[in-house]
């Protein structure tokens, strides 16, 4: 999601900054040279790294399933989950397995790593702590649906949403439950915790703002239709897609609509915020950007096929799937396509990008950037 340093040495001094935890008010200065890399999943059951500046491949990682998870770095290691059931801890240097972990399900969540654990949602209802040097499990937790929401650690708390339409606080440390939230239909969406404050989407057409410590409603906004997208807040606006063909800014802390800006098919794309634009994707198959303050477009890029993922922009480069099979490297102010490199199959995972600085920059179907 990044040749002065072997990327060997590079990997192994990376550090994560996340998007899930109250960073994603933040954007991260990249530089991206010869050794940059771009980490993503893909249907045809690879997971794959490309350079990001010339877009040739540099490796590919078979697993039995597809890969519509995200990928995510930590501490010099690429972690990805597949509908095989396993999570995968790879070298992301080479490819090279460092373990699995089998769960009881399909996984679409994305992993989150934070202090050397694994987290990740599963289709067998579970959400799953799991030792990241190791791949031994620490804990899991039974929820009452699909958890294809993406977990979001902060102080020491696991937020993440179910198809049973809760969406649970765990103790990171224990999996034990510290609250839930009951919303009106499945919580597809991945939390965004900000300033003590959980925000996240669902199939019951709101978007919710609750309490990250009681779980107490702030306020939630009514749409048309069913939020899939997940929420990313930055400098004090929650930006959201919709299936009703918006992308929605509202104010963090009343929840008052900003703006809208609507497109000619849903967004479950989850949009990311830098240096004053939101990217996404919608089922149009462009990717736009817009003026963060006012939700003017600037520019749009049509791709062949529908784009679920969420852009990743480095160094003024984004990085999208698509539908096409194709990612796509655009110029992040002119939306004019630097190269694209074509898979063997439906790129609907997010792409991760790793610089030279060790900058990690990941935005999962599940949300923020990170």
């Amino acid at each position: 999601m990044k040749k002065v340093l072997s990327i060997i040495s590079l990997c192994s001094a990376v550090w994560l900054q996340s998007c899930s935890k109250d960073s994603s008010t933040t954007t991260p200065t990249v530089t991206i040279t010869s050794d940059t890399l771009v980490f993503m999943g893909s249907e045809d059951n690879l997971i794959y790294a490309i350079n990001a500046l010339s877009g040739t491949k540099v490796w590919t990682f078979a697993t039995t399933g597809s890969t519509i998870s995200s990928p995510t770095l930590a501490d010099g290691v690429l972690y990805a989950a597949s509908y095989d059931k396993n999570v995968y801890a790879l070298n992301p240097a080479t490819g090279a397995k460092k373990w699995s972990y089998t769960t009881g399900g399909t996984i679409k969540s994305s992993p989150t790593v934070v202090n050397g654990v694994v987290y990740v949602g599963c289709n067998d209802n579970n959400v799953y702590a799991i030792d990241a040097t190791t791949g031994t499990k620490k804990w899991t937790y039974a929820t009452g649906g699909n958890v294809k929401s993406s977990p979001t650690v902060v102080n020491g708390i696991v937020y993440v949403g179910s198809f049973d339409a809760n969406v649970y606080a765990l103790d990171a440390v224990t999996g034990s439950l510290k609250w839930k939230f009951t919303a009106g239909d499945w919580v597809n969406s991945s939390p965004a915790v900000v300033n003590g404050i959980v925000y996240f989407g669902s199939y019951d057409n709101k978007v919710y703002a609750v309490d990250a410590i009681t779980g107490v409603k702030k306020w939630s906004y009514a749409g048309t239709s069913y939020f899939e997208s997940s929420p990313t807040v930055v400098n004090g606006i929650v930006y959201i897609g919709s299936n009703d063909k918006k992308m929605y800014a509202f104010d963090a802390a009343t929840g008052t609509k900003k703006w809208e800006y609507a497109v000619s098919y849903g967004i479950d794309s989850s949009p990311t915020v830098v240096n004053g634009m939101v990217y996404f994707g919608s089922y149009d198959g462009k990717v736009r950007a817009l003026d963060a303050l006012t939700g003017i477009q600037n520019w749009e890029y049509g791709t062949g096929g529908i784009i679920l993922g969420s852009p990743v922009v480095a160094n003024n480069i984004l990085y999208v799937g698509s539908g096409d099979y194709i990612l796509y490297a655009v110029d992040a102010t002119t939306g004019t396509k630097k190269w694209s490199y074509t898979a063997a199959g439906l790129l609907y995972s997010s792409p991760c990008v790793l610089t030279n600085n060790t900058i990690i920059n990941h935005s999962g179907i599940s949300g923020a950037q990170q």
